[in-house]
């Protein structure tokens, strides 16, 4: 008998980074960045090509092309010191460690899955976020994907020291 697919709730989702210590190699530990509140969607429609022949009479047949993450990622988290001073940190980090070809990389990871989500990124600086009267103040903190995009084996993140 087959298992029961049970839906999953976010509660619990962390986002994590780790910058290579050996350039090429995917890192084997990440650091939790505190409260995030929204993950843009990572799972894009690929673009596809027309590749009907003269012969088709009723179908059209198409061939799968290339998948376009849109560019710079926006992750929401709220806005507090801690944060600031860790995105701080990382960005510096990540612009030390490219002098090296290290690259940053990047985990969506769910405490009940056996894998996450990763990917190589460069961060952007952040600005100052948009606020509104009488809310909570969150912020989006933009990554542009590199490459090296999908799922492997999890590691769960630890929180930074």
């Amino acid at each position: 008998m087959a298992a029961k697919a049970i839906d999953l709730s976010t509660a619990g989702i962390k986002v994590a980074y780790a910058i290579e210590e050996t350039a090429g190699t995917k890192p084997t530990a990440f650091t939790n960045i505190p409260n995030p509140k929204s993950i843009p969607n990572t799972n894009p429609e690929p673009s596809t090509y027309d590749s009907t022949s003269l012969n088709a009479t009723e179908w059209k047949t198409y061939v799968e092309g290339l998948k376009d993450m849109g560019g710079a990622l926006a992750i929401t988290f709220g806005m507090s010191q801690v944060f600031l001073d860790m995105w701080e940190k990382l960005c510096g980090d990540v612009e030390t460690a490219s002098a090296s070809n290290k690259r940053m990389w990047m985990e969506f990871y769910h405490p009940k899955l056996t894998k996450s989500f990763f990917f190589t990124c460069t961060p952007t600086k952040l600005g100052f976020p948009s606020a509104d009267v009488d809310a909570i103040w969150d912020g989006d903190a933009n990554v542009t994907p590199t490459g090296e995009i999908g799922w492997a084996e999890a590691i769960a993140p630890t929180d930074a020291e």
